[in-house]
């Protein structure tokens, strides 16, 4: 089930804003939770990333950037914290070529995050329910003491917008009265 309290509008903006090549492929979440945590990405068609101009088949380096980045946004939607993430190892299979004209999904779950390690397993297809075009696996580096500082900072910066947002309501509540 997808989790209503994540904006997927900002977090796309953040994904594409962030990371330059996430905009050139088009990639966009369009589903993500926070229990168990995985995102999914659809990948629109487009000529320029077909890999055999025989077939049409999509490039398997455009595969391969999918699935990392699926990947990377479950370890950052995990650890729910502002910080860089490096992909330490990736394997993948792949199990068949993409069909021509057809958007590319993929669905990443992290399984168990250390204090300074990410476990991620993927999945690309035309069709998340059907058959899988590939599978990977994958392992992200990321620095447990930044993780902390940004979640303190981040809790910091949040209790000062409730209390702006209080003291706006007593202020309106005081000057309502008068």
């Amino acid at each position: 089930m997808a989790d209503s309290n994540v904006d997927l509008e900002a977090l796309n903006a953040g994904f594409r804003d962030f990371i330059p090549h996430n905009k050139a492929l088009a990639l966009e979440l369009t589903r993500v939770s926070t229990e168990p945590t995985f995102v999914e990405m659809v990948m629109p068609w487009n000529e320029a990333l077909i890999g055999n101009p025989e077939t049409r088949v999509l490039h398997g380096g455009v595969i391969t950037t999918l699935l990392d980045a699926t990947g990377g946004a479950a370890v950052y939607l995990h650890l729910r914290a502002p910080v860089p993430i490096a992909t330490l190892d990736l394997r993948i299979d792949f199990l068949g070529p993409s069909t021509p004209g057809l958007p590319m999904y993929a669905r990443a779950e992290c399984v168990k995050a250390t204090r300074n390690v990410a476990f991620v397993r993927m999945v690309a297809a035309h069709d998340l329910n059907g058959a899988p075009l590939a599978t990977a696996s994958a392992t992200y580096m990321f620095d447990e003491g930044q993780t902390r500082r940004a979640l303190i900072s981040q809790a910091a910066l949040e209790r000062k917008l409730v209390k702006a947002h209080d003291e706006r309501l007593v202020f309106a509540s005081i000057h309502r009265d008068r």
